[in-house]
């Protein structure tokens, strides 16, 4: 399948997620995982509407920032955002090129955030990194430390906490997963009752190919898709 098909599915998959869940696709952003794929192929998704792009590595949002403009229909711009981890000596480089940064799970991440905003005028919208499934290779603050780390961002003038993210297990069968994203969406609820000033969260990037319906059918509002779309992961020959 071509990737405007593979496209077409995975909506019509989100769509039908979402109705059980009470809601409609309008309400669930599908954010390509680009990471890997040469531009062009990007490009095609670009041009399908996928206008919003998920970077695991500073590096190449870099590398592709520039070429891909020339996909962006008339009018539109894409929307980057970085959804691996991030090093506080990266920042500097994406602050003012990404719409999103998934993975804040550390203070000292955030006051660079913070610093890095403050320079360029701007605030940056964040998520906070959950280790949900406590996976020691996962990144990610503790579910029992988050509200500690809320607290202190939400002291910060450039940074505007959004929600919450995860990187559910790999499992074959995506049921497996249902009870992290519910306590994830159980999460989000629970900080957003303790009433914290500056924190209103509405977002829940969770969900990646394997699992994106039971995340929407659990309250994903951003699934992270790419071999869905894009297919296996390009590795260019080094040799």
């Amino acid at each position: 399948m071509s990737v405007v098909e593979n496209i077409q599915n995975v909506r019509a998959k989100i769509a039908a997620a979402a109705e059980k869940s009470g809601r409609t696709a309008e309400d669930v952003l599908l954010l390509a995982v680009s990471k890997t794929k040469p531009v062009e192929l990007i490009g095609e998704a670009v041009q399908a509407g996928c206008l919003s792009l998920g970077e695991n590595k500073v590096q190449e949002i870099m590398e592709k920032y520039e070429p891909m403009m020339e996909y962006a229909p008339e009018g539109e711009r894409i929307h980057w955002h970085l959804i691996g981890h991030l090093q506080t000596n990266k920042v500097k480089y994406i602050i003012d090129k990404v719409d999103m940064i998934h993975s804040v799970e550390s203070l000292k991440l955030a006051e660079e955030i913070e610093k890095r905003a403050a320079q360029k005028d701007i605030v940056m919208d964040i998520l906070i990194e959950v280790n949900m499934a406590a996976e020691e290779s996962k990144f990610g603050v503790k579910p029992e430390d988050t509200e500690a780390l809320l607290r202190e961002i939400a002291k910060m003038q450039h940074i505007r906490v959004r929600g919450l993210m995860t990187v559910a297990p790999f499992v074959e069968n995506q049921e497996e997963n249902r009870e992290v994203f519910r306590q994830m969406r159980e999460l989000l609820v629970d900080m957003n009752g303790k009433k914290i000033d500056n924190i209103k969260m509405d977002t829940l990037s969770m969900g990646m190919t394997g699992d994106y319906e039971v995340a929407i059918e659990e309250g994903a509002t951003i699934v992270r898709v790419g071999t869905g779309i894009f297919g296996e992961r390009y590795y260019p020959n080094k040799g």
